[in-house]
């Protein structure tokens, strides 16, 4: 009897402590899971975006096409590095060709550097930058006079047809020939913006169609 009556009050005993026990066990499964799956595994600092260029390209040509296979643009360039991060492409000695299909022109860009994306649709020349397209006429007929732009800035936006440039600039436009300090160009519209001080000739019946000058300042 007596061993019998200590057997069940030790089993009396372990049954109290028995929810702690297995509370305890719990916890410290959970633990171990939460260290050994992915899921609850302390997050890794993302990959540091890379800034260096992924490539280099030396004496390079690039040409990009249509749909329908006919000439868009060409580029070329002494040396080139390309930057993943933001996907710009810079580039040294620089010269580029943008073929206006539609019309049957194309506008010539060059400049000792050039930052421009992989599509080519715009881009910053800087230094000695000059765009220029020259006389022509064009599929309808019409008689196109010669536009040129020279200043150590000029922003080309090559599709629109839209040169801008916050430091001095020279216009050629036909025969008028104008300075400025600020140029906002639009082909298309046939617009050019002038600020700061102007001076230059404008032939009052030349191709010039609409010229503002912010502030008036000009100076023939």
């Amino acid at each position: 009897m007596g061993a019998g009556r200590r057997l069940r009050q030790g089993w009396d005993r372990l049954t109290i402590y028995l929810p702690m026990l297995l509370m305890l066990l719990l916890a410290l499964g959970t633990y171990w899971l939460m260290r050994s799956a992915p899921l609850f595994a302390t997050p890794r600092a993302e990959k540091e975006v890379r800034r260096d260029p992924d490539y280099e390209m030396k004496r390079f040509s690039v040409k990009t096409f249509d749909q329908e296979g006919r000439l868009k643009s060409e580029i070329y360039g002494d040396q080139a590095w390309h930057y993943p991060h933001n996907d710009v492409l810079e580039i040294s000695g620089v010269q580029m060709r943008n073929y206006n299909i539609e019309r049957g022109y194309f506008t010539l860009a060059t400049a000792t550097r050039a930052i421009t994306t992989s599509q080519a649709k715009e881009v910053e020349l800087i230094g000695n930058a000059h765009v220029l397209r020259p006389a022509v006429v064009d599929k309808q007929g019409r008689a196109l006079p010669r536009v040129s732009f020279r200043g150590e800035y000029l922003h080309a936006f090559l599709d629109e047809e839209r040169v801008f440039s916050n430091q001095p600039v020279e216009l050629i436009h036909g025969e008028s020939h104008i300075e400025a300090q600020n140029l906002n160009f639009s082909n298309y519209d046939q617009v050019i913006e002038l600020r700061g001080r102007v001076r230059g000739t404008l032939l009052p019946r030349g191709p010039v169609s609409d010229i503002q000058v912010l502030p008036s300042t000009a100076s023939e």
